[in-house]
Order: structure tokens, then sequence, then C-alpha cells
């Protein structure tokens, strides 16, 4: 699963998700999924959406990942009272904001691609548009 090797500090705030995504241009592909929505992406999601682009296409197609799960997110232990501290990291997600692109595919044609793109969109909790290069 996609995880940092390091990070310059082990626990992070939550953090507010306002405002409107860097990263909205298409740069590598001809055809990109694109956040209409907020969400929180896991590393699970994102192989799931991967993983359904790859089998639709046969492996014939490039598929670039825009995405990184960079944050960490913590959890108390069950049995945890209240005021003993904050828990322990155990994940990492990606917060996605509208405006951001999360997959680009070429190299195979426009059907494939947008059948491809939408089965990825199924897999996410995030609301999404499939985006076409100018």
């Amino acid at each position: 699963m996609l995880q940092p090797k390091k990070s310059k500090f082990r626990k992070q705030f939550r953090g507010k998700m306002r405002g409107n995504s860097k990263g909205a241009i298409m740069n590598f592909g001809e055809y990109g999924l694109k956040a209409i929505g907020r969400s929180w992406l896991t590393p699970n999601q994102i192989e799931a959406a991967r993983k359904a682009i790859t089998n639709y296409t046969k492996r014939k197609a490039k598929v670039w990942i825009r995405i990184f799960p960079d944050k960490p997110i913590t959890q108390k232990g069950a049995g945890a009272p209240l005021g003993a501290g904050k828990g322990d990291v155990c994940g990492y997600v990606c917060v996605v904001k509208p405006g951001r692109i999360i997959f680009e595919i070429s190299g195979v044609s426009e059907e494939i691609s947008l059948e491809a793109l939408k089965r990825a969109s199924s897999k996410l909790p995030v609301v999404t548009k499939i985006v076409r290069k100018k």
C-alpha cells in the first residue's frame, strides 16, 4: 500500500478541507478523473480504483496516479480513557478537495478510457467527473 517512507512529524492535526485544490490541470494523460467533492482517500481506495482501471484496459493504458496518502491518521485503543493523549498512527490518507485530478490515463481508445474511469470512480467515496485534455 501507499505510505510515506519517512515524515518530518509523526502525527498531524486533522485540519480543514476548505477551498479548492491545487493540481486541477491535466499534465500527463488524455483523459482524467477529477474530484468534485471533498474527502479523505485511503491507500486501499486508491489501489482499488487503480486495479479497476488496469483490469479494464487489459494493462494497455498508461495510468498516472496524481495523489499520494501522506497525512497520518491516529486512533486511540479500545480501552483508552478520555484525557489519555493522542492515539497511535493507524494509517495514512490523502486529502482531496474539489478540482483535484486523481487519475490520468492515455494509450487506449476513448470508449475504453471513459469506461475504465467510470469503474474507478465507483470505487472512490468522493464525487468525480471525467475530463478530457484540451
